[in-house]
């Protein structure tokens, strides 16, 4: 039946904008992450920048350069400096943890202090989200003056998590807007215009929903506008069970006013008009609906 087919090209239609509308939503969000995290990066930079600055004045240096910070893997970077200098290791902890506490995207880190002469560690230390991991020694003693290079490892489950913290969050506002266009779709889906609908034919019956008549064996029966809103659902789905509460719903519900006998009493009328035409019959599934039952 060409109304069965419009139902179903209606749905897929609906049902794929839904989905479309959802899968756009999630990519923005994915961009807007995207945007986000090089921004903090690049903020990150700075920060790190600004560690170097701090250590050279506390040197007493505040003429030589900190040189280009330099990105050695994926979530470490690399502060070098123009001169020589000499540091405390308590003042590079207190530094180093105020500073990229500004930091969005990490709370964990690793930071290691390199004689660029020798390419040995002098001076490590781990700085963790929960302050009863940090690993932190020998914080009182000077180090000497020496051209000094400083390895900072971000834990990259810091990215992650806060990636993860975005795309968890939109996910309920999401599925409320799935939620909403479905919502408003749903009369759409369910019962098109009977503007719309062409003949509908069942057994030996020949349905006008536009005009509201029934054929029958060459006699044409007059429908109410209820009576034919209420066959044309059975129509679009023969030999299927249809809920008692959906065809209140879609019969009455936008008078406001939804009266259980009202159906019982349309339906009686319909099966009266469809009499003449033994193959067909509404019949009644206890418990669950009715049935229009055509029989070949």
């Amino acid at each position: 039946m060409p109304d069965s087919r419009n139902l179903l090209t209606v749905k897929r239609k609906y049902v794929f904008g839904a989905v479309l509308l959802l899968f756009i939503s999630v990519i923005c969000v994915a961009f807007c992450i995207t945007d986000n995290d090089e921004f903090a990066i690049a903020r990150r930079e700075v920060l790190l920048r600004r560690i170097g600055h701090e250590l050279l004045l506390q040197s007493g240096d505040s003429t030589s350069r900190v040189l280009p910070v330099k990105k050695t893997g994926k979530n470490e970077y690399r502060i070098s400096f123009e001169k020589e200098f000499t540091f405390k290791p308590g003042s590079l902890v207190s530094t180093t943890r105020r500073l990229l506490a500004k930091d969005v995207l990490s709370a964990d880190y690793v930071v290691n202090v390199l004689n660029s002469g020798t390419s040995g560690v002098v001076y490590g230390y781990a700085i963790s989200k929960s302050k009863k991991d940090d690993i932190i020694t020998c914080i009182g003693r000077k180090q000497p003056k020496a051209s000094y290079l400083i390895n900072i490892k971000f834990k990259p489950k810091g990215v992650i998590t806060e990636k993860s913290a975005y795309v968890l969050g939109s996910l309920p506002f999401l599925a409320f807007v799935g939620f909403i266009f479905l919502r408003y779709v749903e009369p759409l889906r369910v019962l098109p215009d009977r503007k719309n609908a062409d003949m509908l034919s069942f057994g030996g019956v020949l349905f006008d929903a536009n005009n509201k008549k029934l054929m029958i064996n060459g006699v044409t029966i007059e429908l109410t506008g209820t009576e034919s809103r209420l066959l044309l659902i059975f129509a679009l789905s023969p030999n299927q069970i249809i809920e008692r509460g959906r065809l209140q719903k879609e019969i009455w519900e936008d008078e406001g006013v939804i009266v259980g006998r009202s159906l019982d009493m349309f339906i009686s009328k319909l099966r009266k008009k469809l009499e003449p035409d033994p193959t067909i019959k509404i019949a009644v599934i206890r418990g669950k609906g009715y049935k229009l039952e055509i029989n070949a």
